[in-house]
């Protein structure tokens, strides 16, 4: 079976370690290729290659000011990726809400001998 190209599908693009980084990197910022080059110690050719692709698939959106383009995360497009994730968020907090327990109990433990 063929896999979706990256630039149809979120899960693709943000499965490249560099692209989940400049995702993180704009946050709710809108900046420009050099602040982002800045920010992450990349070369400007590897930053625009990763935003192209980014912008294919819809998870990066690009405003132009001027001469200056700047760039800014598409949340909406992320959402298929938050669906996914969700509900292991239930997991994750029922295994942290008995590691609390654990700990209270040792501390009890603690504090009576």
């Amino acid at each position: 079976m063929a896999r979706t190209p990256t630039t149809h599908d979120p899960f693709n693009a943000v499965a490249e370690p560099k692209r989940r980084q400049l995702i993180q990197a704009l946050g709710s910022k809108e900046l420009p290729v050099n602040e982002i080059v800045a920010l992450l110690g990349w070369n400007q050719p590897t930053v625009s290659k990763h935003l192209k692709v980014l912008k294919q698939v819809g998870l990066v959106g690009e405003r132009r000011v001027g001469r200056q383009r700047l760039y800014r995360v598409n949340a909406e497009r992320l959402k298929p990726i938050f669906d996914w994730v969700t509900p292991f968020e239930r997991y994750w907090t029922e295994r942290f809400e008995r590691l609390d327990e654990v700990l209270e109990q040792m501390k009890k433990k603690g504090a009576t001998t």
